[in-house]
């Protein structure tokens, strides 16, 4: 049976009241005896020339744990992609995951990106082993832009939408800066799956281990949710990422899958009528189903419930403690602001979204809600973004930060999944620097779960507590030298008072005062070698540099680029003496032939080989 309760901002509201309040529905469904249900999982993996590296070789040793992790009933299938698409593990039980784990070890970069055909073969894997009563799902990591097969949005979503319909849900992953955000998360809601932003190559094995637990978890499937006012109320807004469809009266929204131990919101806004009665006044009945498992067979489970407001006199509504739903209602209403922003940001009305962001902040510090540790961090990334979306300087990394916060805190109620992914804020070279921490307190930035956090190194101060600090001058690793802190009113967490500055002691060496500099050295001159490719220095390092494949075409061999942001069918001028069919070669730099059409290798040529 599902169960489901609900609370409003204000639990007893004055008579007189009318308009907007806000209402949080939860749904859960008790799970304490039912066993896990089996996997049917196909992990397909970018192995593109801009994967090569550190980003491929934590792709599959994440890759690898989730194979640590299967159950031997579970079923198990791994694609690997570049231009070409390749099986690497057909689908079978996970019963030996040391040869599987040494299959996937021996996925290598190669060429473009053909990210369609990737994750059409994992669907194929997925669907020829499909089980009803099993989670169904393809995984699909990618750190690029598609380039190959099929790379229009509106049709991979659209395909999507038509794999769930056949019962394969997509959970995508994407990794650095360069994938597309709006394609990957388009799909996973098409699909019903999850996105997740890896940020970098370390979180990659955490974000992996997440997904698997909650594919583990999942309880129910398919949840849906009507919602038919009554008395005169209305719908004003739904605080969610589910689509909203109305028909003969009835709001329909569908909130996908129900996880062990991880509750369902749903926020709503609803346009009241004006309480004149004292009591309880139905405004909404509330019809929902979802399929889960029992007795070995897939069920609809029901239910079906009554959505009430207490109306009340003026003391009584003022003497009502407040609910506690506010933070959650807050999250989320958070979250839906940072999506509004973003569709707002990306048709050029850059004063709306700043304004967006700002209303939000503002409605939220006037609840006192600043008070609670996440809700002030929030407050903090919201003034930060507020603050670039404002100045038009809202990058690549800042957009997929927000689109992932986005996503996790209107499609998840996790708490080490909101906040994550937050880059290093640029503002730090500013900071005053001092050479002692005689002048304050010293705090440090740590990275904690793929969130920056500040914490206190002051023996006269709790180090346990976190510190509420500027997000702008955040930065892994940096040291800061504030006046004073103070504690919050429920004594969870300080606040940072007074002038900041940045501590650097005499010796150290400071690797905030100025962008990091490459280590290559720009010649713009064409790049000569050695007599054969056996002679080039061998690197595993693609840092800072361009991955360039030599391929057979008829019977020639051609260099061509296979990182991210150039053509990838332009010819190469390239060294014949060092091409060799396959081979992968690290570039100092490549620049555009005068032709206009075609590529010039230059400066130092290395031979990759992935460690």
């Amino acid at each position: 049976m599902i169960e489901t309760d609900f609370a409003f901002s204000q639990r007893i509201l004055p008579l007189g009241t009318s308009g907007a309040t806000d209402v949080l529905l939860r749904f859960r469904l008790p799970t304490s005896a039912k066993p896990r249900r089996r996997l049917n999982l196909a992990l397909v993996i970018d192995r593109s020339g801009s994967m090569a590296g550190s980003a491929l070789s934590h792709a599959l040793k994440a890759a690898q744990a989730v194979i640590d992790a299967l159950e031997p009933t579970d079923t198990i299938s791994v694609v690997a992609f570049d231009d070409h698409v390749s099986t690497v593990i057909a689908p079978q039980l996970a019963t030996d995951p040391k040869a599987l784990k040494d299959k996937v070890r021996g996925i290598r970069a190669g060429g473009t990106t053909n990210l369609s055909g990737g994750w059409l073969e994992g669907c194929k894997h997925v669907k020829s082993q499909y089980d009803p009563q099993a989670i169904n799902r393809v995984l699909l990591l990618t750190d690029g832009h598609a380039n190959e097969g099929i790379t229009d949005t509106k049709i991979l979503t659209k395909t999507a939408t038509q794999k769930l319909e056949e019962g394969i849900i997509t959970t995508t992953l994407g990794f650095g800066s360069g994938f597309e955000e709006d394609l990957l998360i388009g799909m996973a809601r098409a699909a019903n799956g999850n996105f997740y932003f890896i940020q970098n190559t370390d979180e990659a094995a955490q974000v992996f281990g997440i997904e698997l637990e909650t594919m583990k978890s999942v309880v129910a499937q398919n949840l849906t949710v009507q919602l038919e006012m009554k008395n005169g109320a209305k719908l004003a807004s739904t605080i969610s990422l589910a689509k909203l469809e109305e028909k003969n009266g009835i709001s329909s929204l569908t909130l996908g899958d129900v996880f062990d131990g991880e509750d369902k919101l749903l926020g709503l806004t609803l346009d009241l009528p004006e309480l004149t009665k004292e009591g309880l006044l139905e405004v909404c009945q509330i019809r929902f189903s979802a399929d889960a498992i029992e007795n070995d067979t897939i069920k609809s489970l029901t239910g079906i419930s009554s959505l009430t407001v207490e109306a009340g006199s003026i003391e009584a509504a003022a003497t009502a403690a407040p609910t506690g739903v506010r933070v959650e209602l807050a999250r989320l209403k958070i979250a839906k602001a940072k999506d509004t922003a973003l569709e707002q940001s990306d048709h050029n009305k850059y004063s709306e979204a700043e304004k967006t962001l700002r209303g939000v902040m503002n409605e939220i510090r006037s609840q006192g809600l600043q008070e609670n540790y996440e809700i002030a961090e929030e407050l903090e990334q919201l003034e930060y973004f507020a603050a670039r979306v404002g100045n038009k300087n809202l990058s690549s990394d800042t957009r997929k930060e927000l689109r992932d916060q986005s996503f996790q805190g209107l499609n998840r109620n996790r708490a080490d999944l909101a906040g994550r992914g937050v880059e290093s804020g640029d503002e730090i070279r500013n900071l005053t620097i001092v050479t002692d921490t005689s002048s304050g307190i010293l705090l440090e930035c740590v990275r904690e779960a793929g969130k920056l956090k500040i914490k206190v190194n002051d023996s006269r101060f709790d180090k346990s507590m976190n510190v509420q600090f500027p997000r702008a001058i955040r930065a892994e690793g940096a040291k800061y030298i504030v006046q004073d802190l103070e504690t919050s009113n429920d004594g969870t967490f300080y606040r940072a008072l007074g002038s900041i500055s940045r501590l650097v002691r005499p010796g150290e060496m400071d690797t905030f005062s100025a962008p990091r500099r490459s280590n290559t050295v720009r010649t713009g001159k064409a790049s000569s070698a050695p007599a054969t490719a056996a002679d080039l220095e061998v690197t595993s390092d693609t840092t800072d540099a361009v991955l360039v494949q030599c391929v057979k075409e008829g019977s020639k061999l051609r260099a061509r680029v296979v990182s991210d942001g150039y053509e990838p069918t332009w010819n190469m001028r390239f060294p014949r003496s060092i091409r060799e069919d396959g081979m992968l070669y690290v570039v100092d730099e490549v620049m555009t032939a005068p032709d206009g059409k075609s590529y010039i290798a230059c400066g130092k040529i290395k031979r990759f080989e992935q460690t």
